[in-house]
């Protein structure tokens, strides 16, 4: 416990500090999601969504009530879910384009030898947005100037958003992009461009899914009742595969944190996509987690290819 707690006191000391992103080479922003009124904002309270939220589900994702959605499993178990064990994504979605298709594809035939392709989870690199949403464990950090979260798997990584700023004129491409958020309402609004794409494992989801440098990823956060929340954990249920099922009360009727997100990429989708997370409450208390320190993947009878670097970059 002791190192867990010199753990998060570490990453809260980093993200007070505001530690830069590793630089790329310099990429034109999108135009963000336009912040809020300064008058508006101060006469607004601000929502509370601090704490440790679980979703204990695989791959992760939610479909969206309506309209297009990620990418899903053509494996699925017994019960209609997505097979964890075998991820075969469906490259004849709609919003592929042919060459994303083919990958995807590519990746789905690895899976059905029984072999598990790298990803960023199992490799042990950081996961890019969307990608690292399906994390199990989020931790939400709120701070006047900034929102940090905090994500257990793989290992122990951590994001930052701005608030109330814009996007540079040119942006540094990073792990996890430029991030720049604002409050509507009850909502986190947070607009995220300049994902490197220069990088091993570059995908947007377990199924392999690639991205280009346009991806522009918007992110909703909202606290919900367990009424409004139903809908979205019924197709969780339906969808995905259910997990440490003792780290979340189901019959819990309190607030869920809900994470809405909407994702485009010219390069890469034909059309715009959006899915859920839903949230719950964790019971169990967070483990520390150090992915890097163990590179034998006893699942792939193989070596992770870890990141490493001749000198730090901190």
């Amino acid at each position: 416990m002791a190192m867990q707690r010199d753990f998060i006191l570490t990453v809260l000391t980093w993200a007070l500090a505001g530690v830069a992103s590793m630089p790329a080479l310099a990429q034109t922003a999108v135009s963000p999601v336009a912040p809020a009124g300064n008058a508006a904002q101060g006469a607004t309270v601000v929502p509370d969504f601090s704490g440790v939220w679980r979703h204990p589900s695989l791959p992760g994702f939610e479909p969206p009530a309506s309209g297009p959605g990620p990418v899903t499993n053509r494996s699925r178990t017994r019960n209609g879910a997505s097979n964890w064990n075998e991820l075969v994504g469906d490259y004849t979605s709609p919003i592929l384009k042919p060459w994303a298709a083919e990958i995807v594809k590519k990746h789905g035939e690895i899976s059905k030898t029984g072999v598990a392709y790298p990803t960023p989870a199992n490799q042990c690199w950081p996961g890019p947005v969307p990608f690292i949403f399906w994390s199990f464990i989020t931790q939400v950090v709120q701070a006047p100037d900034r929102v940090t979260f905090l994500y257990t798997d793989p290992g122990d990584q951590f994001r930052q958003v701005r608030l109330n700023e814009q996007h540079p004129a040119q942006v540094t491409p990073s792990w996890y992009g430029d991030s720049v958020g604002h409050y509507e309402g009850n909502t986190l609004v947070i607009d995220t461009v300049g994902i490197r794409t220069d990088r091993p494992y570059a995908m947007v989801d377990h199924y392999g899914t690639p991205y280009t440098a346009a991806l522009h990823v918007v992110e909703r956060y909202r606290l919900l009742d367990y009424a409004a929340a139903k809908d979205a954990l019924e197709r969780d249920t339906k969808e995905n595969s259910h997990v440490q099922v003792d780290s979340v009360n189901r019959n819990y009727r309190g607030k869920h944190l809900q994470l809405e997100f909407s994702v485009e990429d010219e390069g890469t989708f034909t059309m715009p996509w959006s899915a859920t997370v839903t949230y719950l409450p964790s019971l169990p208390e967070w483990d520390e987690e150090a992915c890097t320190e163990n590179i034998n993947e006893y699942y792939n009878n193989g070596v992770s290819d870890v990141p490493r670097a001749d000198k730090p970059d901190f």
